[in-house]
């Protein structure tokens, strides 16, 4: 595992756990979440993991500041929690689904 291995799956448990994830992708500086249930993320204890630099919730989607180094944390995220990241197409589109009319 990498050395974001213990961020990674404090982060799993604060955002509901695997069950409460229907997507997740990252970008450039971002891990980008499509939740079955927003409210089960538990944002203090996530902005208190050593590596995220903050969280906020765009188009459908809860999204966790990590910086730079997204791409290594995000393959530690995947590998602790065994969840198969998808495009960011396809976050989008699940993320529709969480989106209110006017959005």
């Amino acid at each position: 595992m990498g050395k974001f291995e213990q961020d990674a799956k404090t982060l799993l448990t604060a955002i509901g756990g695997k069950e409460n994830v229907s997507a997740v992708t990252h970008c450039a500086t971002r891990m980008r979440f499509v939740l079955v249930d927003d409210k089960k993320a538990d944002t203090k204890t996530i902005e208190n993991i050593p590596s995220v630099k903050g969280t906020f919730t765009n188009a459908g989607q809860f999204q966790v500041i990590i910086g730079n180094d997204v791409p290594l944390f995000y393959n530690d995220f995947t590998a602790v929690s065994g969840i198969e990241g998808v495009s960011k197409e396809a976050a989008k589109s699940a993320a529709k689904s969480n989106q209110n009319f006017i959005q």
